[in-house]
């Protein structure tokens, strides 16, 4: 006699799963990162001078993250934390290649690490990387090597908006000596099209220099507005793949320098009357409609209820370059102060992650590898992960704090933050302590009359270094 028994859900589900019956449940995943973008320069994040409402958007129907973190205070060694899930100090990737170092061929992401791209590869996911790589610019590091199907882009740090001679487009750029021989100031072209400025005492990097825009790994000539160009090509390829699970990176320069902003925004930003201020803000409305037409492209195709939309920063912002808010935290890009490290973060995927949510306990973007492949049904390879999967804490599953502490060492800075506490030190400085709880600013430091709580952090930041290694580019550059 034949005996029914119970059928457990988790077994149904796996037969479904291999029954190829939930091919499309899976959901897709777009990452959204902007490129030097301040903490406090969001609508939602506070800013009442530069409209974001598309950004802002994401929030609105998923969460925003108040106290999310990167893993350096600049761009590459960032990219590399979160593209492994893992803190990049563990495989000596501690720096940032700029220029001509982009091609040394010890500069890049070690080829022994997966990244997320190869993770959801080999889950079944088509891939794609559009906008800045910066994790290598010779041809073992190609993101066609590094997990992703479909690659249009640059390879170095930054990248013009527009080729020369600039047109449509008003360009601001750094000067160690103005035409008119003066080290301070401005210079402002006839047509006021050109702006150069000595106020940061250095020249403009030389970005586009063997640096050429790529599709695959072949030049090509982009005409249209960076910007412009790069959302062109990820609404293409959610056209091109809607029909399968997907992953895209899409990855803008803006609003990194150099400073150029299109014609039509900045007539649309004329009202500021610093036109430092009316480039960013150019640049970053630019980046705003961008961002509007891929979401709307998702929507369109039908897409918007089965894709995780992450959208963050790279890094804090760099103040004096960009005239980017990182208000009301203290530093900027470059620094361990939260300017630097802490980001605006947001994330959705309708029906799973509550609208509107704002999560204040602290994260890290090391938590995107985990939270896509749990998304995606893989799990990450046996090793040592630092990120955690977001979507219990986002979906009140579980109520406890994501991580016990967050760990930072970028040459001779090094911090720590657990729980309300942090504490830092910059170029074998001693170390300070601060409440992040009630000074978000870090404008009190209590190492001095708090020893015992600074000695457990330290303690702590000791034992998390001693899991690290040496930066490897550096070492062996060095030889």
């Amino acid at each position: 006699m034949l005996s029914l028994l119970p059928v457990r859900p988790s077994f149904l589900l796996l037969c479904l799963v291999a029954s190829g019956a939930m091919l499309n449940a899976r959901p897709n995943i777009v990452l959204l990162v902007a490129d030097d973008l301040g903490y406090a320069e969001l609508g939602c994040q506070g800013n009442t001078d530069i409209p974001t409402p598309h950004i802002d958007s994401i929030a609105e129907s998923g969460a925003r993250f108040t106290d999310a973190y990167v893993t350096a205070p600049f761009c590459s060694a960032s990219r590399a934390g979160f593209i492994t899930g893992r803190y990049q100090t563990r495989f000596g990737y501690e720096f940032n290649p700029t220029g001509a170092h982009n091609e040394d061929p010890d500069a890049g992401l070690p080829v022994g690490e997966r990244t997320l791209g190869d993770q959801l590869t080999n889950a079944g996911y088509t891939t794609a990387l559009i906008g800045k790589w910066h994790l290598g610019g010779t041809a073992r590091y190609h993101p066609q090597r590094r997990g992703f199907d479909t690659f249009y882009g640059f390879l170095h740090e930054g990248h013009y908006f527009v080729p020369p001679p600039y047109r449509g487009v008003t360009t601001m750029l750094r000067r160690l000596t103005l035409p008119n021989g003066m080290s301070k100031g401005r210079w402002i072209s006839k047509d006021g099209s050109t702006i150069y400025t000595a106020h940061m005492g250095n020249n403009e990097p030389d970005y586009d220099a063997n640096n050429p825009i790529l599709r695959s790994g072949q030049p090509v000539e982009e005409t249209q507005y960076l910007t412009d160009a790069l959302t062109r090509e990820a609404v293409n390829f959610i056209d091109d793949h809607k029909d399968r699970p997907f992953f895209l990176y899409l990855s803008y320069n803006a609003v990194h320098s150099p400073l150029q902003g299109a014609d039509r925004y900045m007539e649309k930003f004329a009202h500021i009357g610093d036109v430092h201020r009316r480039i960013f803000a150019a640049m970053l409305a630019n980046l705003d409609d961008s961002i509007g037409t891929v979401l709307k492209k998702i929507k369109d195709t039908g897409l918007h209820d089965n894709t995780l939309i992450v959208f963050f920063s790279d890094n804090g912002g760099p103040t004096r370059e960009l005239t980017s808010s990182n208000a009301p935290l203290r530093g900027e890009k470059g620094q361990i102060y939260e300017g630097g490290l802490r980001i605006p973060f947001l994330m959705s995927w309708p029906g799973i992650i509550p609208a509107s949510m704002i999560y204040s306990k602290p994260v890290s973007t090391l938590d995107l590898f985990p939270t896509a492949c749990a998304a995606a049904g893989t799990k990450p390879p046996k090793k040592k992960y630092d990120g955690v999967n977001l979507l219990p804490f986002l979906t009140g599953k579980s109520d406890e704090d994501p991580h016990r502490h967050l760990f930072w060492r970028i040459g001779d800075r090094h911090a720590l933050r657990k729980g309300d506490w942090k504490i830092l030190r910059q170029r074998n400085m001693p170390w300070s302590l601060y409440n992040l709880e009630n000074d978000i600013g870090e404008t009190k430091d209590l190492a001095n009359t708090m020893p015992s709580q600074a000695g457990d952090l330290i303690r702590l930041w000791e034992t998390e270094n001693a899991g690290m290694i040496d930066p490897v580019w550096t070492r062996k550059r060095k030889k």
